[in-house]
């Protein structure tokens, strides 16, 4: 089972962008579909973004779509999330996450569905 360590989180201004990252440790990362969650304070943790094993497919919140990109390397057993545009209500913990082997129909956007968690990454848009 992979262990995940993400960064990149901080402060920044509305309109600007930050890059998290996700490392993941062992040597089946290929073999797990990733996702990105986030959860304000007080707040239910939400789904942000997902990506399949191959990146052959992205998925997106509505409230991140055309704003965040996610794409992983799996020769770096990194994934990555490109924030732009960034709003004050983009402000929350960020995790990634990761399913091993998921199989057809299942539902990415639900916590339940992933095997592993990292520990979050703090991102903070000033208006």
């Amino acid at each position: 089972q992979v262990q995940l360590v993400e960064s990149g989180g901080g402060l920044v201004q509305a309109g600007g962008s930050l890059r998290l990252s996700c490392g993941a440790s062992g040597r089946t990362f290929s073999s797990y579909a990733m996702g990105w969650f986030r959860q304000a304070p007080g707040k239910d943790r939400d789904f942000v973004a997902a990506i399949s094993l191959s990146s052959s497919s992205t998925y997106y919140a509505n409230s991140v779509r055309g704003r965040f990109t996610i794409h992983r390397d799996n020769a770096k057993n990194t994934v990555y999330l490109q924030m732009n545009s960034l709003k004050p209500e983009d402000t929350a913990v960020y995790y990634c996450a990761a399913r091993l082997r998921p199989a057809a129909g299942w539902d990415r956007s639900q916590i339940h569905e992933y095997n592993t968690w990292g520990q979050g990454t703090q991102v903070t848009v000033s208006s």
